[in-house]
C-alpha cells in the first residue's frame, strides 16, 4: 500500500470541537450540548472518550445518553471502518505479540487483533491516522484491514497482552526447546545437554498466574484448567457451564505454572503421581475476596489442575436469587424446618448443590443452634458454623467424622456427600437421634436417589423413617436481557421437552441473540432447575426392596413435584432460558 503527499497532509488525529460539530450536524447531540462541549478546556484524553463520559443526550436515539458504543457505530460509519470488540478470550495473544512490537503499538496507539496466513487486522482509535500502515504491510508481507475499536481498551489490552507474551517467551527461555521434557508418565526421552526448567519462584511464572486469575475473575470463570499436553498446554475457562480456550503455554512453562499453584495452595510439589487437593485465598480486581478450590490430576504428560473458583458472594444471595422460588421453595423451607431427618440434595459435579446446602445452613445457623459439616475439601469457609475436612491420611473419613460431630452436641449435620454405607447409616443414626441432616447423592434425579440408598444397603424401613426429602437441581444459562429476542414457539421441541406430560402451550419464546454485555454468547449467568420431592406417606408406602421408581415418580407429581424439564419448561414459558439449554441439562426421565 503507498500512501500519497495529498494523504499524509489529510491525516489528523481526532479533535473535540470538530467531532461535537459533526456529531450535531448528524442530529447525535443537541445545540446546548454541542455549547457545553465546545466551552470545554483542552482535554488531555481522547475526544471519544472524553464525549462518551459527559452524559450527553443523543435525540437520534430516543433520547438516550450518548456512549461509546453509539459513538463509535456513528464513526465507523462515516470512515467506512467495522467497530471491533476485544474479547481476550479470542485473542491469540502469542500471535498477535509478534506481528508489531510494543512500542511500535504504544507509538501509534493500535493493537493487532487476528492474525491470518494472508491478512493482519489491526484495531485503531484514530482512523485518519494511515502512516503506518505501509510500513506494517511492507514488514509483514500481509494485507492489513483497520478495524475502529474503544481507546481504552486498546490502551488497557496492549499492555496485558504484551506482559503475558513476555513473561511466557521469559519463562521457556531462548535456548529451550519444545521436545516435551516433561512427558514422563508414558513416554522416557534422553535429554542430550542442558534443559533448565523454569522455576516455579521465577517472576515470569508469577506473572503468568496472576494473568490467569485477573481475567478468570474479569470473565466471570467458574472454573479454570490447565491441561498439559505432548507439545504445549492448554489453559480453558468455563463461563456459565461452557469451557473456552483461553491460552497455549509450552510445556514446561505449563508444567511450571501448575508447580507455582500448588505451591500457593500448600500442596506437595514434589508429588505429582497421585490426585491432590489444596485451596487457596485471593482478591479480585475489585478487592473482594475470592476462595479458590484446587484439584490435580496425573495424566499422560504431566498434571491437570484444575481450579474452581468460589465467590463468598454466593451465600449473601436469597433462594429467589438462586432460582428457588413459589411452591418449590415452600417444600424445601418444609423439609429443612422439620428439625430433624435426612434431607438430600442430587445432582452431577458443577451442578450448584455446595451453594444450595451453604445457603440454606446460613439461614438455618442461627445463634440458638450448632450447626457441623464434615466436608471433602471446606469449599467455603464460614464463620456461622463449625467446618471440619476429612483427611485419609489419618483415617479421617465421612462416617467416623459424623461419629466425631455426634459427640460434640449438634443441632444440624451437612455430610459433604454419602458414598457408601458406613456413611449412609451414621447419618441415618443422626436422624434417628433427632438431628437435621443435610448431604448430597450423586444421581440424576430426586426418585432414584432412593433407589440408590437401597443400592447401598440401607433398609426401606430407615430410609422411610429418616428421608425428610430430596432436591435434585441442575443449572441452566439465563438469557441476556439486553438482547434477547422473542419468536414463535417450536411445537415440536416443546412437546419433546414436556413429554409424556401436556403442558399449555405459550405463545412465544425468546431466543439467544448475542450482544457485548453477554459477550457474544446471548446468555448471562445461570439459575438453578429443580425438582422437589417430599417423602409423603404415599411415597413412603412405594419405598420396598423393590420398588418402582417411576411409580413414586407419579405419586409425586401427583402431589405437585415437578420434574426438572417441566421446571425447566416453566423457565422458558417466562422467557427466561431457552428450550436447547433445558434440555441440554436436564435427563429425560426414563420410560
Amino acid at each position: 500500500m503507498t500512501t500519497n503527499f495529498g494523504e499524509q497532509l489529510m491525516e489528523h488525529r481526532l479533535n473535540l470541537s470538530t467531532l461535537a460539530q459533526e456529531l450535531h450536524a448528524d442530529g447525535m447531540i443537541t445545540a446546548t450540548d454541542l455549547a457545553r462541549v465546545g466551552k470545554s478546556p483542552a482535554v488531555k484524553v481522547h475526544p471519544l472518550v472524553f464525549l462518551s463520559e459527559q452524559k450527553l443526550v443523543n435525540p437520534s436515539a430516543r433520547g438516550t445518553l450518548l456512549d461509546m458504543d453509539q459513538l463509535l457505530t456513528w464513526l465507523g460509519t462515516r470512515v467506512d471502518q467495522r467497530v471491533y470488540e476485544i474479547d481476550p478470550l479470542k485473542i491469540n495473544v502469542t500471535a498477535i505479540a509478534e506481528v508489531m512490537s510494543r512500542a511500535f503499538a504504544e507509538r501509534h496507539r493500535i493493537l493487532a487483533v487476528e492474525v491470518t496466513a494472508d491478512e493482519v487486522v489491526v484495531a485503531s482509535g484514530e482512523p485518519y491516522i494511515r502512516s503506518w500502515e505501509s510500513n506494517l504491510e511492507h514488514v509483514l508481507r500481509k494485507r492489513v484491514r483497520r478495524v475502529l475499536t474503544d481507546p481504552r481498551a486498546i490502551a488497557r489490552h496492549t499492555a496485558e497482552f504484551y506482559t503475558m507474551a513476555v513473561s511466557v517467551r521469559g519463562a521457556r527461555g531462548q535456548d529451550r526447546s519444545d521436545s516435551g521434557a516433561g512427558v514422563t508418565n508414558l513416554e522416557q526421552m534422553l535429554e542430550i545437554g542442558s534443559m533448565k526448567e523454569p522455576d516455579a519462584n521465577d517472576q515470569h511464572i508469577v506473572s503468568i498466574v496472576d494473568w490467569l486469575l485477573q481475567y478468570a475473575f474479569e470473565q466471570r470463570a467458574s472454573d479454570i484448567h490447565i491441561e498439559p499436553r505432548r507439545d504445549v498446554g492448554k489453559v480453558r475457562f468455563r463461563i456459565d457451564g461452557v469451557l473456552h480456550s483461553v491460552y497455549e503455554l509450552p510445556q514446561q512453562v505449563c508444567a511450571a505454572v501448575t508447580s507455582r499453584i500448588k505451591i500457593l495452595g500448600r500442596m506437595d510439589v514434589a508429588e505429582k503421581r497421585r490426585p491432590q487437593d489444596g485451596r487457596l485465598k485471593t482478591r479480585s480486581p475489585e478487592g473482594n475476596e475470592v476462595e479458590l478450590r484446587l484439584a490435580t490430576l496425573p495424566t499422560a504428560f504431566g498434571e491437570k489442575l484444575v481450579m474452581r473458583i468460589f465467590d463468598p458472594d454466593v451465600l449473601q444471595k436469597t433462594f429467589e436469587q438462586l432460582g428457588l422460588a413459589d411452591d418449590d421453595l415452600q417444600r424445601w423451607h418444609h423439609m429443612t424446618g422439620l428439625g430433624n431427618g435426612i434431607v438430600l440434595v442430587t445432582g452431577p459435579t458443577g451442578s450448584g448443590k455446595t451453594t444450595t446446602l451453604y445457603s440454606t445452613l446460613r439461614q438455618l445457623a442461627t445463634p440458638d443452634v450448632n450447626v457441623c459439616t464434615i466436608e471433602d475439601p471446606i469449599e467455603m469457609v464460614e464463620g456461622a458454623f463449625n467446618q471440619m475436612q476429612v483427611n485419609p491420611a489419618i483415617s479421617l473419613d465421612f462416617s467416623s467424622g459424623v461419629r466425631a460431630l455426634m459427640r460434640q452436641d449438634p443441632d444440624i449435620i451437612m455430610i459433604g456427600e454419602i458414598r457408601d454405607l458406613e456413611t449412609a447409616n451414621m447419618a441415618v443414626q443422626a436422624a434417628l437421634t433427632g438431628h437435621l441432616v443435610l448431604s448430597t447423592l450423586h444421581t440424576n434425579d430426586s426418585p432414584s436417589s432412593i433407589s440408590r440408598l437401597l443400592e447401598l444397603g440401607v433398609p426401606a424401613y430407615l430410609i422411610k423413617a429418616t428421608v425428610r426429602g430430596i432436591m435434585s437441581q441442575r443449572l441452566v444459562r439465563i438469557l441476556c436481557p439486553a438482547c434477547k429476542t422473542f419468536g414463535p414457539l417450536d411445537k415440536d421441541a416443546w412437546l419433546q421437552l414436556t413429554q409424556p406430560w401436556q403442558l399449555e402451550l405459550p405463545e412465544q419464546v425468546a431466543r439467544p441473540v448475542g450482544c457485548k454485555s453477554c459477550r457474544d454468547t446471548g446468555y448471562v449467568g445461570r439459575q438453578g432447575i429443580y425438582e422437589v420431592l417430599v417423602n409423603s406417606p404415599a411415597v413412603q408406602l412405594e419405598i420396598t426392596s423393590q420398588m418402582d421408581t417411576r411409580k413414586i415418580r407419579a405419586i409425586a407429581m401427583s402431589e405437585g413435584m415437578h420434574t426438572l424439564r417441566l421446571s425447566g419448561a416453566t423457565r422458558v414459558a417466562r422467557g427466561e432460558t431457552t428450550i436447547e439449554e433445558v434440555m441440554r441439562v436436564a435427563p429425560m426421565l426414563d420410560a
